[in-house]
């Protein structure tokens, strides 16, 4: 056998064993490793974007050269993945990422709103729908979960989250890295979930998007890092760093937080990626220049830049000065190169692009009909003085308001594909429901605002809606004629999609002074009036609270929302939602929410000198865990098995729940513990478990809970991970207030 032909047959042998037989192996991606080249192994840091001034080949699109060149490690869309598996040097696929937040095509409420379903499988089922329709479409990796807790509804990604609650937000967030991710990665209908933001995001000041957090690691661990952690437990493949400080460092560059804390603690094997632009924006937080933060940043283990290109421009010149090491760049690469081949992205870089199927899945009946269950599931009833809900499908219903006759905004924030055509409005929703048997009118009354930043915030131009105050005029007379007309009003109100979610703070979370204005003169006719809110956060609601008959909190949401709330309101489907994030009366009692930790001078009416507000309640105007039935239900007495408990036994707590009212109904059984005596101060009580009950008009049942000594744990001064010993007192109820409360002690052996 010649030289040359030796030559060429090791080479196919080598090809073929890279290409082929290896694809799941770890030697293969250390065969990998060592085929790529500096500036390749950098761009699998480098997500999208361009490739910061490093030099072109070729000509055309430069984007589309960098792929060529394999400095691009995510993008998406079937053409770039074509260029990087085809045309690139070494074949490396793209991985492609979106924000599939609430759903892909089919959309499901708002995440807020679909934690008040307490319907963990039902979520767990939104998840797997949504990666069922993003994988056809091109998307295998999700930025999402979204776990921050949030406390500040001025704050407009608390629409994203699952409310104040750290236990149950730690319940969902496992919930939807199932539901992504199922059991196989590498099945074609999987995706990657991104756990974020990585941390403490939801703690911003005064409510402000991007703004400074503050905290110490106790309130860190026992407050905010639940939900974190319950997803990292949950094998979440990937994690987003926040925007904010921890400790006075960038999160995108503090190492005890992703190095210490998330790797090592929490053995998080999978690979982190910055927000958007995250590293060039730890600049603005005085950390340094662009060199500085890029090395802060690849230090302390983050391995994907996203779209800000500082890792493509400065890591080479680190590397020359010594300042980083060539085996941080290999660990970041390989972290990447893992979850592509945990997707199955080497073996089939197409599987992901599936038109032919797309065109069945997405926006199939079953879908739709999940979309509607989790929706119904996510009203929740505020108010029903007089029990005038659910309405009867008779006399003449008035149906005003500007959320009443709006589709996109009825979808929440972040939505995938902002498809309308199939949607419909809450006024066509509800005219269809009582067809043949109610009369439905219908006006818009007002405009969502008259604010014009407000009002035309993220249009184009061309679209912008200028303030006329004589076409204002007469909307509102259209609607009032309306309403005379009317046995019933149906005040449809709230915000529009934009003005929650990302960089969408609000200062006054109350209604819009023309919304106000509008149903002040519905409420002038005398007539009952029932306030719906379509909204992405919790609002002030309290003068409208005292003044109208019945308040339902509809949310924004999705694909169905319509439809689900005319079947509430008419009393096709029974509401049981609880809000997972307590209601302010007034803006000044942010933040307000139920886990509160006591103070040496607790409210006491007959006394100056207590911790209290001179013109307003210290309580929430609807608190954690609220929600009312059209139904009602009664509590028997709470009862333990023991009195004492030592560590690792069972303690089972008991209540007779019964349904006295006339229709069937679900009601979210909560239970809460609190640690009186403590090492630390404690919260006043704390969420452990609940259940959702299913309840037949006047059946009763008796209801079993089981804590464990794990229950009772919290993270102590020094972070230790442990119970104290001594006096616990047990809290069930149909919200964080109203609760019937026992206690127990647990003993040494």
């Amino acid at each position: 056998m010649n030289k040359p032909y030796c030559i060429i047959l090791l080479l196919l042998i080598s090809f073929s064993t890279y290409s082929q037989n290896s694809k799941g192996d770890a030697d293969f991606l250390d065969s990998l490793l060592q085929e790529m080249t500096l500036l390749e192994k950098i761009g699998q840091l480098n997500l999208s974007g361009g490739a910061a001034g490093i030099p072109v080949i070729g000509k055309g699109d430069a984007r589309e050269d960098y792929i060529r060149q394999g400095l691009i490690g995510c993008s998406g869309g079937i053409k770039s993945q074509r260029i990087a598996v085809n045309e690139s040097r070494l074949g490396i696929p793209l991985i492609a990422g979106r924000d599939i937040i609430h759903g892909h095509t089919t959309i499901f409420p708002i995440p807020l709103a679909s934690a008040c379903s307490w319907n963990l499988p039902l979520i767990e089922k939104s998840a797997r729908i949504a990666a069922i329709e993003s994988t056809v479409s091109g998307t295998c990796w999700n930025y999402s979960p979204m776990v921050d807790i949030s406390r500040d509804p001025r704050w407009g990604r608390i629409a994203e989250c699952a409310g104040e609650d750290p236990w149950y937000g730690a319940q969902i967030a496992k919930a939807m890295v199932r539901g992504y991710q199922g059991d196989d990665l590498s099945a074609s209908n999987t995706m990657m979930a991104c756990m974020k933001h990585f941390a403490l995001y939801g703690a911003s000041e005064a409510g402000r998007d991007y703004n400074t957090v503050d905290m110490s690691r106790v309130s860190m661990f026992n407050e905010y890092m639940l939900p974190y952690k319950a997803a990292v437990d949950a094998g979440v493949g990937s994690v987003m760093t926040s925007f904010n400080l921890v400790e006075g460092i960038p999160a995108t560059g503090n190492s005890w937080l992703m190095n210490d804390l998330l790797r090592d603690r929490w053995n998080f094997d999978g690979f982190v990626v910055t927000d958007y632009t995250a590293i060039n924006e730890m600049i603005h937080h005085g950390i340094g220049d662009l060199t500085m933060v890029v090395k802060k940043a690849l230090k302390a283990g983050v391995d994907m830049d996203m779209v800000g290109e500082g890792y493509m421009k400065e890591i080479p010149k680190l590397l020359e000065k010594n300042q980083v090491t060539i085996d941080q760049v290999n660990i970041a690469c390989r972290r990447i190169l893992e979850a592509k081949q945990k997707l199955g992205l080497f073996n089939d870089p197409f599987k992901y692009f599936q038109p032919e199927l797309a065109k069945k899945v997405v926006l199939c009946q079953a879908h739709l009909d999940a979309s509607l269950e989790l929706a119904q599931q996510s009203i929740v009833l505020l108010k029903n003085q007089n029990e005038i809900l659910p309405l009867k499908k008779r006399g003449t219903i008035g149906v005003i308001g500007p959320l009443a006759f709006t589709k996109s905004d009825l979808l929440g924030m972040w939505c995938a594909h902002n498809e309308t055509d199939h949607l419909k409005t809450i006024y066509t929703a509800i005219k269809e429901a009582a067809a043949g048997k109610a009369k439905v009118l219908g006006a818009e009354g007002t405009l969502f605002t008259t604010d014009e930043y407000l009002l035309n915030r993220n249009k184009e131009e061309k679209d912008h809606i200028n303030i006329d105050t004589q076409q204002l005029e007469k909307m509102k007379k259209e609607a009032l004629q309306v309403a005379d007309k009317s046995d019933v009003i149906l005040a449809v109100m709230g915000e529009s999609r934009d003005w929650s979610g990302e960089a969408a703070s609000r200062a006054d979370i109350s209604l819009p002074e023309c919304q106000q204005d509008l149903l002040k003169d519905l409420l002038a006719l005398n007539k009952p009036v029932v306030l719906v809110l379509a909204n992405g956060r919790p609002l002030a609601l309290k003068w409208e609270n005292d003044n109208v008959d019945a308040i339902v909190e509809a949310w924004h949401g999705g694909t169905r929302a319509a439809e689900a709330l005319a079947d509430v309101l008419f009393g096709e489907v029974n509401p049981s939602a609880k809000l997972t994030v307590s209601f302010p009366v007034s803006v000044g009692q942010i933040p307000v929410y139920y886990n509160q930790k006591r103070t040496g001078r607790p409210y006491d009416e007959t006394y100056k000198f207590t911790s209290k507000y001179l013109d307003i309640p210290n309580e929430p105007l609807f608190p954690f865990g609220y929600g009312l039935s059209y139904t009602r239900f009664e509590y028997g007495t709470i009862q333990i098995d023991k009195k004492n408990v030592i560590p690792g036994e069972l303690l089972t707590v008991s209540v007779e729940l019964k349904n006295t009212g006339d229709v069937d109904g679900v009601e979210v059984v909560q239970l809460y513990i609190n640690d009186p005596v403590a090492e630390i101060s404690r919260p006043v009580k704390e969420l452990k478990n609940f259940q959702k009950v299913n309840l037949k008009a006047g059946e009763s049942k008796v209801l079993h809970f089981v804590i464990t000594t794990d229950d009772l744990k919290y993270y102590h001064s020094d972070l230790s991970y442990d119970y104290d010993f001594g006096k616990f007192n047990i809290y069930v109820g149909g919200n964080s207030r109203d609760v019937q409360e026992i206690s127990f002690e647990l003993k040494g052996r």
